[in-house]
Protein backbone atom coordinates (compact mmCIF):
# COMPACT_ATOMS: atom_id res chain seq x y z
CA UNK A 1 0.00 0.00 0.00
CA UNK A 2 2.56 2.25 1.07
CA UNK A 3 4.82 1.79 -1.88
CA UNK A 4 1.32 2.24 -4.71
CA UNK A 5 0.81 5.75 -2.92
CA UNK A 6 5.05 6.17 -3.90
CA UNK A 7 4.04 5.24 -7.25
CA UNK A 8 1.14 7.67 -7.52
CA UNK A 9 2.86 10.49 -6.27
CA UNK A 10 5.36 10.22 -9.39
CA UNK A 11 4.96 13.04 -11.73
CA UNK A 12 3.14 11.79 -14.93
CA UNK A 13 3.88 14.78 -16.78
CA UNK A 14 7.76 14.31 -16.49
CA UNK A 15 7.62 10.43 -17.27
CA UNK A 16 5.85 11.96 -20.69
CA UNK A 17 8.32 14.27 -21.29
CA UNK A 18 11.31 12.48 -21.27
CA UNK A 19 9.68 9.12 -22.75
CA UNK A 20 8.70 11.92 -25.29
CA UNK A 21 12.34 13.05 -25.68
CA UNK A 22 13.90 9.92 -26.04
CA UNK A 23 11.32 8.64 -28.68
CA UNK A 24 12.11 11.53 -30.54
CA UNK A 25 16.08 10.49 -30.21
CA UNK A 26 15.30 7.15 -30.89
CA UNK A 27 13.82 8.66 -34.61
CA UNK A 28 16.83 10.79 -35.35
CA UNK A 29 19.44 8.06 -34.27
CA UNK A 30 17.07 5.86 -36.89
CA UNK A 31 17.65 8.76 -39.53
CA UNK A 32 21.28 8.93 -38.91
CA UNK A 33 22.55 6.28 -38.99
CA UNK A 34 19.72 4.02 -41.73
CA UNK A 35 21.75 2.32 -43.88
CA UNK A 36 25.43 2.63 -42.34
CA UNK A 37 27.33 0.39 -40.75
CA UNK A 38 25.81 1.38 -37.74
CA UNK A 39 21.94 0.61 -38.49
CA UNK A 40 19.65 -0.77 -35.79
CA UNK A 41 22.19 1.38 -33.24
CA UNK A 42 17.97 2.76 -32.70
CA UNK A 43 17.21 -0.65 -31.10
CA UNK A 44 20.49 0.23 -28.93
CA UNK A 45 18.97 2.84 -27.91
CA UNK A 46 15.86 1.52 -27.14
CA UNK A 47 16.61 -1.15 -25.00
CA UNK A 48 19.51 1.22 -23.14
CA UNK A 49 16.30 3.27 -22.19
CA UNK A 50 14.14 0.49 -20.91
CA UNK A 51 17.31 -0.73 -19.16
CA UNK A 52 17.28 2.47 -17.12
CA UNK A 53 14.38 2.65 -16.61
CA UNK A 54 14.93 0.22 -13.87
CA UNK A 55 17.37 2.56 -11.06
CA UNK A 56 15.50 6.09 -11.99
CA UNK A 57 12.02 4.63 -11.45
CA UNK A 58 13.58 2.98 -8.14
CA UNK A 59 15.53 6.43 -7.30
CA UNK A 60 12.33 7.69 -7.75
CA UNK A 61 10.77 5.52 -4.57
CA UNK A 62 13.75 5.42 -2.44
CA UNK A 63 13.84 9.37 -0.09
CA UNK A 64 16.22 11.49 -2.20
CA UNK A 65 17.23 12.90 1.44
CA UNK A 66 18.97 9.86 2.33
CA UNK A 67 21.34 10.54 -0.69
CA UNK A 68 22.21 14.10 1.17
CA UNK A 69 23.86 12.81 3.81
CA UNK A 70 27.13 10.47 4.22
CA UNK A 71 26.27 8.85 1.09
CA UNK A 72 26.73 12.67 -0.82
CA UNK A 73 30.80 12.12 0.57
CA UNK A 74 30.29 8.42 -0.68
CA UNK A 75 29.23 9.17 -3.75
CA UNK A 76 31.45 12.34 -4.53
CA UNK A 77 34.31 9.89 -3.49
CA UNK A 78 33.66 7.47 -5.87
CA UNK A 79 32.82 10.10 -8.47
CA UNK A 80 36.53 11.53 -8.21
CA UNK A 81 37.81 8.24 -8.10
CA UNK A 82 36.46 7.15 -11.34
CA UNK A 83 37.84 9.95 -12.85
CA UNK A 84 41.49 9.40 -11.61
CA UNK A 85 41.20 6.31 -12.93
CA UNK A 86 40.28 7.50 -16.32
CA UNK A 87 43.43 9.57 -16.19
CA UNK A 88 45.53 6.21 -15.57
CA UNK A 89 43.80 3.79 -17.76
CA UNK A 90 41.30 5.32 -19.69
CA UNK A 91 40.95 4.77 -23.25
CA UNK A 92 41.90 7.58 -25.74
CA UNK A 93 39.52 7.91 -28.43
CA UNK A 94 39.81 10.53 -31.13
CA UNK A 95 42.61 12.25 -28.58
CA UNK A 96 40.59 12.66 -25.80
CA UNK A 97 41.02 9.94 -22.56
CA UNK A 98 37.87 10.55 -21.01
CA UNK A 99 36.49 7.01 -21.32
CA UNK A 100 36.99 3.66 -18.95
CA UNK A 101 36.27 0.63 -21.08
CA UNK A 102 34.06 -2.24 -19.05
CA UNK A 103 33.52 -5.18 -21.03
CA UNK A 104 32.27 -3.67 -24.13
CA UNK A 105 30.46 -1.17 -22.62
CA UNK A 106 32.32 2.01 -22.41
CA UNK A 107 31.51 4.27 -19.21
CA UNK A 108 32.22 8.29 -19.19
CA UNK A 109 32.89 8.71 -15.59
CA UNK A 110 32.14 12.75 -16.31
CA UNK A 111 28.75 12.05 -16.40
CA UNK A 112 28.26 10.26 -13.01
CA UNK A 113 30.12 13.06 -11.73
CA UNK A 114 27.62 15.43 -12.47
CA UNK A 115 25.25 13.13 -10.28
CA UNK A 116 28.00 12.95 -7.20
CA UNK A 117 28.72 16.62 -7.54
CA UNK A 118 25.23 18.59 -7.85
CA UNK A 119 24.53 16.10 -4.73
CA UNK A 120 27.53 16.98 -2.40
CA UNK A 121 26.87 20.91 -3.22
CA UNK A 122 23.13 20.84 -2.29
CA UNK A 123 24.07 18.84 0.96
CA UNK A 124 26.48 21.76 1.37
CA UNK A 125 24.02 24.73 0.68
CA UNK A 126 21.11 22.60 2.46
CA UNK A 127 23.35 23.36 5.85
CA UNK A 128 22.81 27.01 5.97
CA UNK A 129 19.06 26.64 5.67
CA UNK A 130 18.70 29.33 3.06
CA UNK A 131 20.84 31.95 4.86
CA UNK A 132 23.45 33.84 3.29
CA UNK A 133 26.10 31.75 2.56
CA UNK A 134 29.55 33.02 4.01
CA UNK A 135 32.93 33.02 2.43
CA UNK A 136 35.10 30.33 4.11
CA UNK A 137 32.55 28.33 5.83
CA UNK A 138 30.18 28.05 2.82
CA UNK A 139 31.65 29.50 -0.70
CA UNK A 140 35.02 27.93 -0.13
CA UNK A 141 34.28 24.25 0.39
CA UNK A 142 31.77 24.38 -2.48
CA UNK A 143 33.87 26.40 -4.56
CA UNK A 144 36.26 23.34 -3.38
CA UNK A 145 33.78 20.01 -4.40
CA UNK A 146 33.24 21.78 -7.87
CA UNK A 147 37.01 22.54 -9.15
CA UNK A 148 38.16 18.94 -8.06
CA UNK A 149 36.17 17.73 -11.16
CA UNK A 150 36.24 20.29 -13.21
CA UNK A 151 40.04 20.20 -13.42
CA UNK A 152 40.18 16.43 -13.98
CA UNK A 153 37.58 16.97 -16.77
CA UNK A 154 39.59 20.10 -18.33
CA UNK A 155 42.53 17.67 -18.02
CA UNK A 156 41.30 14.86 -20.28
CA UNK A 157 40.40 16.63 -22.17
CA UNK A 158 36.80 18.35 -22.43
CA UNK A 159 35.95 21.25 -22.25
CA UNK A 160 31.88 20.83 -23.20
CA UNK A 161 31.63 18.81 -19.80
CA UNK A 162 33.44 21.37 -18.00
CA UNK A 163 31.53 24.11 -19.36
CA UNK A 164 28.35 22.19 -17.71
CA UNK A 165 29.87 22.00 -14.42
CA UNK A 166 30.42 25.93 -14.44
CA UNK A 167 27.01 26.46 -15.36
CA UNK A 168 25.40 24.16 -12.52
CA UNK A 169 27.91 25.92 -9.54
CA UNK A 170 26.52 29.61 -10.39
CA UNK A 171 23.04 28.30 -10.35
CA UNK A 172 23.20 26.48 -7.56
CA UNK A 173 24.95 29.55 -5.74
CA UNK A 174 22.51 31.75 -7.06
CA UNK A 175 19.69 29.82 -5.24
CA UNK A 176 21.84 28.87 -2.34
CA UNK A 177 21.57 32.60 -1.54
CA UNK A 178 25.47 33.91 -2.29
CA UNK A 179 25.99 37.59 -1.90
CA UNK A 180 25.46 39.59 -5.00
CA UNK A 181 28.82 40.90 -4.56
CA UNK A 182 30.33 37.61 -4.50
CA UNK A 183 28.27 36.20 -8.09
CA UNK A 184 29.69 39.58 -9.57
CA UNK A 185 33.44 38.67 -8.38
CA UNK A 186 32.88 35.11 -10.03
CA UNK A 187 31.21 36.24 -13.41
CA UNK A 188 33.98 39.10 -13.71
CA UNK A 189 36.75 36.30 -13.63
CA UNK A 190 34.47 34.30 -16.32
CA UNK A 191 33.97 37.39 -18.43
CA UNK A 192 37.62 38.50 -18.04
CA UNK A 193 39.26 34.58 -18.72
CA UNK A 194 37.10 34.72 -21.89
CA UNK A 195 38.34 38.61 -22.93
CA UNK A 196 41.83 37.20 -22.37
CA UNK A 197 41.64 34.30 -24.60
CA UNK A 198 40.19 36.41 -27.02
CA UNK A 199 42.98 39.25 -26.98
CA UNK A 200 46.09 36.71 -26.69
CA UNK A 201 44.08 35.15 -29.70
CA UNK A 202 44.49 38.44 -31.89
CA UNK A 203 47.62 39.77 -30.31
CA UNK A 204 49.79 37.17 -29.31
CA UNK A 205 49.01 33.65 -30.72
CA UNK A 206 51.99 32.02 -29.98
CA UNK A 207 51.54 32.32 -26.23
CA UNK A 208 47.74 30.94 -26.52
CA UNK A 209 48.87 28.14 -28.32
CA UNK A 210 51.10 27.55 -25.25
CA UNK A 211 48.40 27.35 -22.92
CA UNK A 212 45.77 25.61 -24.55
CA UNK A 213 45.55 21.99 -26.02
CA UNK A 214 45.91 22.19 -29.98
CA UNK A 215 42.53 20.95 -30.68
CA UNK A 216 41.00 23.15 -28.72
CA UNK A 217 43.39 26.32 -30.22
CA UNK A 218 41.72 24.76 -33.38
CA UNK A 219 38.15 25.13 -31.96
CA UNK A 220 38.89 28.62 -31.10
CA UNK A 221 40.27 29.58 -34.34
CA UNK A 222 37.12 27.67 -36.44
CA UNK A 223 35.05 29.66 -33.67
CA UNK A 224 36.66 32.96 -34.34
CA UNK A 225 38.00 33.10 -37.87
CA UNK A 226 36.40 30.19 -39.87
CA UNK A 227 38.15 31.27 -42.97
CA UNK A 228 41.56 30.91 -41.48
CA UNK A 229 41.74 27.07 -41.82
CA UNK A 230 38.69 25.56 -43.78
CA UNK A 231 39.12 22.38 -42.64
CA UNK A 232 39.24 23.33 -39.21
CA UNK A 233 35.51 24.55 -39.86
CA UNK A 234 34.45 22.00 -42.04
CA UNK A 235 32.48 20.21 -39.60
CA UNK A 236 30.20 23.47 -38.22
CA UNK A 237 29.90 25.02 -41.78
CA UNK A 238 28.67 21.41 -42.74
CA UNK A 239 26.17 21.73 -39.76
CA UNK A 240 24.99 24.96 -40.45
CA UNK A 241 24.18 24.13 -44.16
CA UNK A 242 22.59 21.08 -43.16
CA UNK A 243 20.33 22.30 -40.35
CA UNK A 244 19.90 25.16 -43.37
CA UNK A 245 18.35 22.48 -45.77
CA UNK A 246 16.11 21.71 -43.48
CA UNK A 247 13.67 24.37 -43.73
CA UNK A 248 10.08 24.73 -42.68
CA UNK A 249 9.35 20.50 -42.27
CA UNK A 250 12.83 19.04 -42.83
CA UNK A 251 14.35 17.25 -46.34
CA UNK A 252 16.00 14.61 -47.61
CA UNK A 253 19.34 14.98 -45.34
CA UNK A 254 21.42 14.33 -48.02
CA UNK A 255 24.10 15.84 -45.89
CA UNK A 256 24.16 13.28 -43.90
CA UNK A 257 23.47 10.41 -46.21
CA UNK A 258 26.78 11.66 -47.37
CA UNK A 259 28.68 11.61 -44.34
CA UNK A 260 29.47 15.21 -43.92
CA UNK A 261 28.58 15.30 -40.73
CA UNK A 262 30.59 13.70 -38.51
CA UNK A 263 28.83 11.45 -34.73
CA UNK A 264 25.58 12.08 -36.33
CA UNK A 265 24.27 9.98 -34.55
CA UNK A 266 25.57 11.38 -30.68
CA UNK A 267 26.75 14.61 -30.23
CA UNK A 268 25.90 16.32 -33.94
CA UNK A 269 21.94 14.03 -33.25
CA UNK A 270 20.36 18.33 -33.46
CA UNK A 271 22.18 19.09 -36.63
CA UNK A 272 19.93 15.52 -37.63
CA UNK A 273 16.43 16.71 -36.34
CA UNK A 274 17.26 19.81 -37.85
CA UNK A 275 18.36 18.72 -41.33
CA UNK A 276 15.40 15.77 -41.79
CA UNK A 277 12.83 17.54 -39.73
CA UNK A 278 13.18 21.31 -40.10
CA UNK A 279 11.66 24.53 -37.85
CA UNK A 280 9.01 22.33 -37.10
CA UNK A 281 10.56 19.50 -35.55
CA UNK A 282 13.16 21.71 -33.95
CA UNK A 283 10.67 23.72 -32.61
CA UNK A 284 8.56 20.70 -31.02
CA UNK A 285 12.70 19.39 -29.61
CA UNK A 286 12.90 23.08 -27.94
CA UNK A 287 9.43 23.06 -26.72
CA UNK A 288 9.64 19.73 -25.11
CA UNK A 289 12.77 21.21 -23.04
CA UNK A 290 11.01 23.92 -21.87
CA UNK A 291 7.77 21.81 -20.77
CA UNK A 292 10.50 19.55 -18.87
CA UNK A 293 12.34 22.26 -17.36
CA UNK A 294 9.43 24.11 -16.30
CA UNK A 295 8.01 20.91 -14.64
CA UNK A 296 11.45 20.62 -12.91
CA UNK A 297 10.83 24.58 -12.13
CA UNK A 298 7.84 23.41 -10.04
CA UNK A 299 8.96 20.66 -8.66
CA UNK A 300 11.87 22.40 -6.56
CA UNK A 301 9.05 25.69 -5.60
CA UNK A 302 7.25 22.63 -4.31
CA UNK A 303 9.75 21.15 -2.30
CA UNK A 304 9.76 21.75 1.82
CA UNK A 305 13.40 20.92 1.95
CA UNK A 306 16.07 23.91 0.65
CA UNK A 307 18.05 20.81 0.40
CA UNK A 308 15.71 19.17 -2.56
CA UNK A 309 15.17 22.22 -4.15
CA UNK A 310 18.71 23.01 -4.45
CA UNK A 311 19.59 19.19 -5.91
CA UNK A 312 16.65 20.02 -8.36
CA UNK A 313 17.81 23.36 -9.53
CA UNK A 314 21.30 21.89 -10.33
CA UNK A 315 20.15 19.16 -12.28
CA UNK A 316 17.79 22.07 -14.32
CA UNK A 317 21.03 23.73 -14.58
CA UNK A 318 22.38 20.40 -16.04
CA UNK A 319 20.23 20.09 -18.51
CA UNK A 320 19.74 24.26 -19.27
CA UNK A 321 23.47 24.35 -20.18
CA UNK A 322 23.85 21.00 -22.00
CA UNK A 323 20.93 21.86 -24.24
CA UNK A 324 22.51 25.67 -24.94
CA UNK A 325 26.34 24.18 -25.42
CA UNK A 326 24.93 21.43 -27.90
CA UNK A 327 22.80 23.75 -29.94
CA UNK A 328 24.68 26.65 -29.79
CA UNK A 329 27.85 24.51 -31.32
CA UNK A 330 26.15 23.22 -34.13
CA UNK A 331 24.53 26.82 -35.41
CA UNK A 332 27.65 28.47 -35.10
CA UNK A 333 27.44 30.84 -31.93
CA UNK A 334 29.82 28.71 -29.48
CA UNK A 335 33.27 26.64 -30.65
CA UNK A 336 32.47 23.21 -31.53
CA UNK A 337 33.03 20.60 -28.36
CA UNK A 338 32.10 17.56 -27.58
CA UNK A 339 28.86 17.30 -25.86
CA UNK A 340 25.26 15.03 -25.88
CA UNK A 341 21.74 16.56 -26.19
CA UNK A 342 20.24 14.87 -22.93
CA UNK A 343 18.29 12.46 -23.58
CA UNK A 344 19.08 12.56 -27.60
CA UNK A 345 22.21 11.70 -28.73
CA UNK A 346 23.02 8.15 -28.22
CA UNK A 347 25.31 7.03 -25.49
CA UNK A 348 24.78 4.93 -22.45
CA UNK A 349 26.50 7.24 -20.15
CA UNK A 350 25.34 10.31 -20.88
CA UNK A 351 21.43 8.81 -21.35
CA UNK A 352 22.37 7.11 -17.55
CA UNK A 353 23.31 10.04 -15.81
CA UNK A 354 20.09 12.09 -17.18
CA UNK A 355 17.62 9.40 -16.57
CA UNK A 356 19.98 9.00 -12.33
CA UNK A 357 18.89 12.85 -12.72
CA UNK A 358 15.02 12.51 -13.39
CA UNK A 359 14.90 9.42 -10.92
CA UNK A 360 16.36 12.05 -8.00
CA UNK A 361 14.17 14.71 -9.08
CA UNK A 362 10.89 12.87 -9.05
CA UNK A 363 11.90 11.45 -5.59
CA UNK A 364 11.92 14.84 -4.47
CA UNK A 365 8.36 15.61 -5.99
CA UNK A 366 7.19 12.03 -4.29
CA UNK A 367 8.71 12.70 -0.78
CA UNK A 368 8.30 16.71 -0.52
CA UNK A 369 5.25 16.08 2.05
CA UNK A 370 7.19 14.40 4.51
CA UNK A 371 9.24 15.16 7.39
CA UNK A 372 13.06 16.64 6.89
CA UNK A 373 14.08 15.79 10.54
Amino acid sequence: MFLTTKIAKLDRSVLFLVTCLVGIGTVAIYGATTDTRLDGLYISSLYLFALFCIPMLFIALVDYKILLGWLAYLFYSVGIGLLVLVKLVGENLNGAVRWLSIGSFQLQPSELAKICTVLLIAHLLGKREGQQLRFFQDLVPVCFVFFIPFILIMDQPDLGTALVFAGILLSMLWIGNIRALYMILILGVVIISIGTILWLYYANFDLLSKIVEPHQLSRIQAFLDPQSDPDKSWHVKNAMIAIGSGGLSGSEGIFLRKGYIPYAYSDSIYVVIGAKYGFIGSSILLILYLLLVYRMIFIALESRDRAGAYVVTGFIAMIIFQVSVNLGMHLGLLPLTGISLPFISYGGSSLLTNMIAIGIVLSVKVHKDESTD
